[in-house]
């Protein structure tokens, strides 16, 4: 993989990890048009880059709540930050079982399954549909709530579903306060992020060589700034209930992924 394609690649990944139109859809998506035919342990080791950058940029724009979430911790006292953070270890339950007990399985769903990803994509345009059109509450997360969203965010495993889609769109429909959905979904994900990237580095599947190390770089950072503005420009959307757009970007897009499959491949 060359650094223009790293570029593109990291651009994407740092959009679509927070816009709800499916990072891991666009990614299978860009790797068959850009023709992507790097050995499956390069394609994961850049994967795991793009990943940790956005994992990164939910750190950097949530600083706050992280610093007050640790310091909650560390105090070892029953407030606010520590029923929050118990309630991202609940949500965190359902993706982790999945995770473990069907890793393979999942894995043989990113082997350009492009008509998988474009049917996902129009499974997302609908929930994000019904969610634009919830009701708004002040509702916090319950710990019912956050095993539901976890439960969406296992689901949202399938390339082609928007983990940041099915997770706030679940919140929003759960009546939850669209702020606090936004500010729950991206900062629930940050945990599994971190624990899959170190299952991949122990499981020592990873190949690298000195060539790989600039896409690599430019992957990384592209990711990571792209990352920053849209995370921070979809809380204001989701504040402003304008899912409606991205429901029929994904479906336009699931749409012509599937008729590309069946009538010119």
């Amino acid at each position: 993989m060359d650094w223009l394609n790293a570029l593109i690649l990291g651009i994407i990944q740092g959009l679509t990890e927070f816009l709800p139109v499916s990072s891991s859809g666009h990614l299978e998506l860009s790797k068959f048009i850009l023709g992507d035919h790097s050995l499956p342990k390069e394609s994961m080791l850049m994967t795991v880059v793009l990943h940790a950058a956005t994992a990164l940029s939910t750190i950097l724009v949530f600083r706050k709540d992280v610093f007050e979430i640790f310091k909650g911790l560390f105090q070892f006292k029953w407030n606010e930050e520590t029923i929050f953070s118990l309630k991202i270890v609940l949500s965190m339950i359902p993706a982790a079982v999945v995770g473990v007990f069907f890793n393979d399985f999942i894995e043989t769903l990113f082997g350009g399954q492009l008509i998988l990803v474009g049917v996902m994509l129009l499974l997302t345009a609908v929930l994000l549909l019904f969610a634009d059109r919830a009701k708004t509450t002040e509702k916090k997360v319950g710990y019912l709530d956050a095993i539901i969203i976890g439960i969406a965010q296992a689901i949202a495993i399938l390339p082609g579903i928007s983990r940041s889609g099915a997770t706030i769109s679940t919140s929003v429909l759960l009546k939850i306060d669209r702020s606090k959905a936004a500010r729950f979904s991206f900062l629930m994900v940050v945990p599994l992020i971190l624990g899959k990237m170190a299952q991949d580095i122990m499981s020592g599947e990873l190949s690298y060589d000195s060539s790989t190390l600039f896409p690599l770089i430019v992957g990384f950072i592209a990711a990571f700034i792209t990352g920053v503005i849209a995370c921070t420009w979809m809380i204001q959307l989701v504040k402003k209930a304008k899912l409606s757009y991205f429901a029929v970007y994904c479906a336009l897009v699931g749409v012509v992924a599937i008729s590309y499959m069946l009538f010119f491949v």
